[in-house]
């Protein structure tokens, strides 16, 4: 879409980084501006607003921000040449921990708002068309803004089956290396009736599978109607509950809060996925104690005999940081031995690197940065190794897998398994949206591929 939409409305364009929580952050500030006659554009210039949805997670985050705003500086000074005004905002972490220092290096900039004042984009449209200089909204409103933010739209992959719900934001953790608390703000939770009425317009609207998103995910305690409040796993039996909704993930998720509740609802509840995204970061007690975790290494590995014992096919996933300061070879070395000991199907892993204002940042004994790629490239091949002894092990198995949309070669159909891995076969395009089991034949680099059973039942 290269001009601006008809009849009078007006282009909205959303550049997004970071994570699923600000995919969906994205879409429902789409929603916010939608009654003032905005409307999705696919490029800047076609834009009369655009908003940068920034993530303060990864190095040079503001960086990266700058030299877009650069970019974004030369189109909005050529439409300003034709007459159309461009309405530039910046949202998102980034913008709640620096919003000073975008408006003093980038002026041009009009609205800077945090994660946490969305739905008062509106209001903050109106003073920028009448101030004369930038609209900051950096605050921790008292109200929650889950409850000012108009209905939903479907919030989807093209494909329309797989949904983003977010549940909780903010974290009370403060480990030593994250920005988050600061960024997002203390742990809070929607309401049951807020998030059980989103899930239905998502699967009335064709969504099979719902990811529910939260910075702390299982530290999510609502308010339900009966006067209670709920936990996940309380939440997750209600939404099972909705016909149509065929799988439940949830992410990302913290030690502390694996209650026996969610755990039992990982053996009880058939649309729950057998796949936990659950971050441990080290192996180490010493550097977890440092990064102010809140367990061991020793209640992790615990934890994770309890959710094997109650669901024993459970594949798990986790977040590692090498070289956080003071990490000894002793303690890296401790991090590969929790790695062997659980077996991991996915991973992430990052070097540490400072992120201003949080303790790590000016702690003595930082790694240098040698000896964090040289630790970093070792895990990365073991994790690797895991991973494809994981996807080796499916060969052979016939997996359910739920159709998402056609895969990149003519006749092919792409979906997920229940452990979250890509999987490809030829197929008729009336499958997509169903749960179809696939016998798996060969483990590709990123993805598996296999035969349609019920095709080959009727060979």
């Amino acid at each position: 879409m290269d001009a601006a939409p008809e009849d009078g409305r007006k282009g909205l364009h959303v550049i997004t980084w970071g994570c699923q929580m600000n995919v969906y952050d994205s879409a429902r500030m789409a929603d916010v501006l939608r009654p003032l006659g905005y409307r999705p554009v696919d490029t800047p210039d076609a834009a009369d607003m655009v908003i940068l949805n920034t993530c303060h997670i990864r190095d040079r985050a503001a960086e990266k921000v700058f030299s877009e705003l650069g970019r974004l500086r030369v189109v909005k000074d050529a439409r300003a040449i034709e007459g159309r005004r461009t309405v530039l905002a910046v949202a998102g972490c980034v913008a709640q921990a620096e919003g000073k220092e975008i408006l003093a290096r980038a002026p041009f900039v009009d609205i800077v708002l945090g994660p946490q004042t969305y739905h008062r984009l509106p209001e903050m449209v109106a003073r920028a068309s009448r101030a004369a200089g930038a609209v900051i909204d950096t605050d921790f409103p008292a109200e929650q803004k889950f409850d000012f933010l108009p209905d939903t739209q479907a919030r989807q992959t093209p494909g329309g089956i797989t949904s983003f719900l977010t549940i909780q934001e903010g974290c009370d953790k403060f480990c030593s290396f994250c920005v988050v608390p600061y960024t997002r703000g203390a742990e809070a939770s929607r309401a049951v009736a807020s998030v059980l009425a989103e899930a239905r317009r998502m699967v009335d609207a064709g969504a099979r599978e719902i990811t529910l998103l939260g910075q702390n995910v299982n530290a999510y305690h609502g308010a339900a109607p009966d006067g209670r409040v709920w936990g996940l796993a309380r939440l997750a039996e209600a939404l099972s509950a909705i016909p149509g909704l065929a799988r439940i993930r949830y992410t990302t998720s913290h030690p502390r809060d694996m209650d026996e509740a969610l755990i039992a609802a990982h053996r009880d509840l058939p649309a729950l996925m057998p796949f936990l995204h659950l971050p441990v970061q080290s192996g180490s007690d010493r550097i977890l104690d440092a990064m102010n975790r809140g367990h061991t290494a020793g209640q992790y590995l615990e934890l994770v005999h309890r959710l094997r014992e109650a669901r024993p096919d459970i594949a798990l996933s986790s977040d590692f940081i090498v070289g956080h300061p003071g990490e000894t070879d002793a303690d890296f070395e401790a991090t590969m031995q929790l790695i062997r000991d659980v077996g991991f199907a996915q991973a992430f892993s990052f070097k540490y690197s400072p992120r201003p204002g949080t303790p790590a940042a000016g702690a003595a004994l930082q790694v240098a940065e040698p000896v964090k790629d040289a630790r970093l490239q070792a895990l990365q091949a073991l994790l690797r190794t895991q991973q494809d002894a994981f996807n080796d092990a499916t060969v052979g198995r016939a997996l359910p897998v739920l159709f998402t949309g056609r895969g990149r070669k003519p006749g092919q159909l792409s979906g997920r398994s229940p452990y979250l891995q890509a999987v490809h076969v030829d197929g008729p395009d009336t499958l997509i949206g169903q749960v179809t089991d696939v016998e798996i034949a060969e483990r590709l680099t990123n993805s598996l591929s296999g035969t349609l059973v019920q095709e080959r039942a009727f060979a």
